[in-house]
């Protein structure tokens, strides 16, 4: 194997260590917020279902990261190289400042830049203009319904402030209506397209998600004492804490399952594109062991300036950031799950009344989110121009 492939392979490896870093908090921020476990006992947790997630779900998201961005043709080792330096980079500094970033969106910009460097605008993938256009009109017919409800109900409950009332209902709406024309493929979503819809889409439909389960819950055990509910949610907290590492795992790990894949392609050692289990095996532990060593800063973000978490709300938190990451798996999207938990975390707060959610820390996490494809795939761009005139 050519020392250009084996770079590759490791750095994509790299990655995935790093990503676990930066997401170790979502599969333990809960469970330790709410003291169920030490921190040690959570990461280790984490780390073995991180590496049970890929052997359960199908490589769906690993070919839509190596085939569903960049153009065949374009998908060098070099662009995937540059790709993947710029997103290791975007997320050791987030997890050194603590901030709880998405690797997968880290490496989608990296790969976006570098491979216009290499060949232009034309090697990305774009959605049709129609597919778009479609997209605009649906995504404002959910927001307006969403507003006019969520409106409703907040003013029946006396919220005085309705304006960031009507704003969260329009996005509950837009993540309503959004999944349900891509599931029924009303609207073919795909792609680069697919990605940037549930940058907005997979936080909400965890916040919704969660919510409605906090809803659920309290009414279901309103009668019950507090010591009654803390033992039994203790409990649970376990299985729903190793559900959403699951999830983690097999979304997030798939990410270096398609690179190193079209790494394999395009050196000529892999006729198409099919993921070798071994593939599956060491990107799942490079995944496991970054998890393992933790990225304590984003726990602390995670796990206690959002808001103040029960053992209850870790439950719901966990089992809707779950059913997220369960849901856009089994459509190939690669999502980040830092928005599937931080969407939940914030729907079970936001189930104790609006005020409970701490918004300002919420506004510094989206911030990063919508930076974060634009600052790898311009990163990514230059440096690939930078070596190119370098090496002449």
């Amino acid at each position: 194997m050519e020392p250009l492939l084996i770079t590759g392979i490791v750095l994509a490896l790299l990655f995935n260590f790093v990503n676990g870093l930066n997401d170790a908090a979502n599969s333990i921020a809960t469970v330790v917020a709410t003291r169920v476990l030490t921190p040690l006992q959570g990461v280790l947790l984490a780390a073995f279902f991180n590496m049970v997630g890929p052997l359960v779900f199908t490589t769906v998201v690993a070919k839509t990261i190596g085939k569903g961005i960049v153009s065949a043709e374009f998908m060098t080792t070099q662009v995937i190289l540059f790709g993947l330096f710029s997103a290791v980079l975007w997320v050791v500094i987030s997890s050194y400042s603590g901030i709880p970033i998405s690797a997968s969106h880290a490496l989608v910009g990296g790969l976006i830049g570098s491979a216009i460097a290499f060949a232009g605008l034309g090697a990305i993938l774009w959605p049709a203009a129609g597919t778009i256009i479609w997209l605009v009109v649906y995504a404002a017919i959910g927001a307006a319904a969403g507003a006019i409800i969520v409106g409703i109900l907040g003013h029946l409950k006396g919220e005085e402030n309705l304006l960031p009332v009507l704003a969260l209902g329009s996005l509950c709406g837009i993540a309503i209506i959004i999944p349900f024309v891509t599931i029924t493929r009303i609207l073919p979503v795909s792609g680069i397209l697919a990605i940037l819809i549930f940058i907005v889409v997979s936080p909400v439909i965890g916040l919704l998600a969660a919510f409605l389960i906090s809803i659920v819950v309290i009414r279901f055990f309103r009668n019950r004492n507090s010591k009654t509910m803390n033992f039994l949610f203790r409990k649970l907290q376990l299985l729903s804490a190793a559900f959403y590492s699951i999830g983690h795992g097999s979304n997030d790990a798939q990410n270096a399952m398609g690179v190193i894949t079209a790494i394999l392609v395009a050196g000529g050692l892999l006729s198409e594109f099919i993921v070798p289990f071994w593939v599956i095996i060491i990107s799942g532990s490079a995944m496991a062991l970054g998890t393992f060593l933790g990225g304590w800063r984003v726990v602390e973000t995670m796990a206690t300036k959002i808001t103040k978490l029960r053992p209850y709300q870790g439950f719901c938190a966990e089992t809707g950031g779950g059913i997220v990451l369960a849901f856009v798996t089994a459509f190939g999207i690669p999502v980040s799950t830092t928005h599937a938990i931080s969407g939940s975390i914030m729907g079970v707060g936001a189930s104790r009344g609006y005020s409970a959610v701490q918004w300002g820390v919420v506004r510094r996490i989206v911030a990063a989110w919508i930076l974060t494809i634009p600052l790898t795939a311009v990163f990514a761009y230059v440096t690939f121009l930078f070596s190119s005139w370098i090496i002449g």
